[in-house]
């Protein structure tokens, strides 16, 4: 076999011919095996695969044979068609390389099409030698890519399958509930501590004012929005499924936290209608199935580049629009601010412990600012309703960049200063005495579904109130318990 490829490579090489077809398939196939393998989990849906099928080969193939066909049938410009292939090839090469990595980045591409087009009349009679090492340098990212590939085919659910009936819980209290996410907003006590250094007791006296509860030393079971909020909406940990080395996502995270999971649909199950409220497009990136009612932002208007620019929405201003026309219907929001969100998350980014840390202030004192105007608005016009602050996780803050939660931290406060979030509830009646296991985001709308139910059977089987994080430096590579049910910082290694 090996002796029959070589010969087909050595008369490909000795070939006078030009092959368009194989030029344009030899340019555009490694940038888009490259473009799956630094991004899978953000593109790993049907219309998303078909576009950049047509974008990166399609397009390029039938672009690529026309205009051969063009130069050789017109006299004028025939004499250039030796030119014509080398240059398509390596012009449209380092493009999709560009656009793959930077995206539209305009003086990148200007520079690299000047270079690869000067490189290509240089090296037009040694062009398909290049085609040849596009077509190896496909076969080793291929190679790469082969687990997540294998990981979409396998994906199981199965980890959010509950204990208990609770799927089929039965409301006996009725009231609309509005969830709303503020990223990365550490809790009250935390921010009180060494890492934060700040005084919130602003905000804090504001919400004793609308007869909010603060839950101190709540936190989150996982370390980003994905991970986190997967497990808050599916009332189970997943314990990052299985994990791979890298900046890689969690698995199929966009898909539970947007799509039909186990809360949204048990609120429509309730006959409650349901609310996405997202400032950026970033929990639809993957073009996942929509399973709430309704969404402020359609699939139609995600761009299909994962490293596309997203405008921010005014959150406030479309929850003002959604909520006079549903006065009518027992109905669930969930409301994401990217706010205050975390320090930088590479180091390369950082500005230094301490300003980080001022930055974080700063977006944090803003964010308090929405969440009174927020919930000034609803108190206002749904006065029984059940509202619901709480955070994906904290905000990093005392670490120089985010990604340092992937090492091994040695002092405690910096593990907490990852996983604090912020949790203050406004009961519609009497706080149930079963709030105090409130501890950790998994078994958040558990402990909500039992007083909506009214029945404590649901808080049998809640899940263990522990934190975890992938380590990839300073410890084996694998998933570690870093904070225990009793919130003790610990490092147990758990897969």
């Amino acid at each position: 076999m090996i002796s029959a490829i070589r010969n087909k490579v050595l008369d490909f090489l000795g070939s006078s011919k030009q092959f368009p077809v194989i030029a344009a398939i030899a340019a555009g196939l490694y940038p888009l095996l490259y473009y799956y393998d630094k991004n899978f989990t953000l593109i790993n849906s049907w219309s998303q695969f078909f576009f950049f099928l047509c974008f990166y080969l399609l397009i390029p193939i039938i672009s690529f044979y026309l205009l051969y066909k063009v130069f050789i049938k017109i006299p004028s410009v025939h004499k250039y068609t030796k030119y014509l292939i080398p240059v398509l090839n390596l012009c449209l090469f380092v493009f999709l390389i560009v656009i793959s990595t930077y995206g539209f980045n305009y003086k990148i591409l200007a520079i690299v099409f000047v270079c690869a087009f000067i490189l290509a009349v240089f090296l037009k009679d040694h062009f398909k030698k290049i085609i040849i090492l596009q077509f190896i340098l496909s076969g080793l990212v291929f190679a790469k890519l082969v687990p997540d590939l294998i990981r979409h085919i396998t994906y199981s659910s199965d980890w959010m399958e509950q204990a208990d009936n609770i799927e089929g819980v039965v409301f006996k209290k009725k009231p609309n509930v509005y969830i709303i996410q503020a990223d990365g907003y550490a809790n009250f006590s935390e921010l009180k501590e060494e890492n934060y250094n700040f005084d919130n007791s602003d905000f804090e006296s504001f919400l004793e004012e609308k007869d909010f509860k603060l839950y101190e030393n709540y936190r989150s079971n996982y370390i980003s929005t994905l991970s986190s909020n997967s497990s808050m909406f599916a009332m189970k940990h997943h314990y990052y499924n299985t994990p791979k080395p890298g900046l890689n996502e969690l698995y199929n995270a966009r898909n539970i936290i947007v799509g039909d999971n186990p809360v949204v649909s048990i609120f429509k199950k309730n006959s409650y209608k349901t609310f996405l409220l997202i400032e950026t497009p970033y929990l639809l990136v993957n073009k996942p199935e929509i399973g709430y009612d309704y969404s402020n932002i359609g699939l139609e208007e995600v761009a299909y580049m994962a490293n596309s620019k997203r405008k921010r929405r005014d959150l406030l201003k479309e929850l003002k629009e959604v909520v006079p026309e549903n006065k009518n219907s027992n109905n669930f929001y969930f409301i994401e601010k990217i706010s205050p969100g975390h320090v930088s998350t590479f180091k390369s980014g950082s500005s230094g412990i301490e300003k980080e840390r001022l930055e974080y202030i700063e977006n944090l004192k803003n964010a308090n600012n929405w969440l009174k105007d927020t919930i000034d608005y609803i108190a206002k016009v749904d006065s029984n309703s059940l509202i619901v602050v709480v955070a994906d996780h904290g905000g990093f803050v005392g670490l120089e960049y985010s990604l340092q939660s992937k090492e091994k931290l040695t002092e405690d406060h910096l593990v907490k200063s990852i996983f604090t979030s912020a949790l203050a509830i406004r009961w519609p009646e009497q706080e149930p005495d079963f709030s105090n296991k409130l501890q950790t985001n998994v078994n958040l709308f558990r402990i909500l579904f039992a007083y909506l139910s009214e029945d404590e059977k649901y808080l049998e089987n809640l899940q263990e109130d522990k934190s975890y994080s992938v380590m990839e430096k300073g410890a084996p590579f694998g998933v570690y318990e870093l904070i225990n049910e009793k919130g003790e910082v610990v490092f147990n290694k758990f897969k």
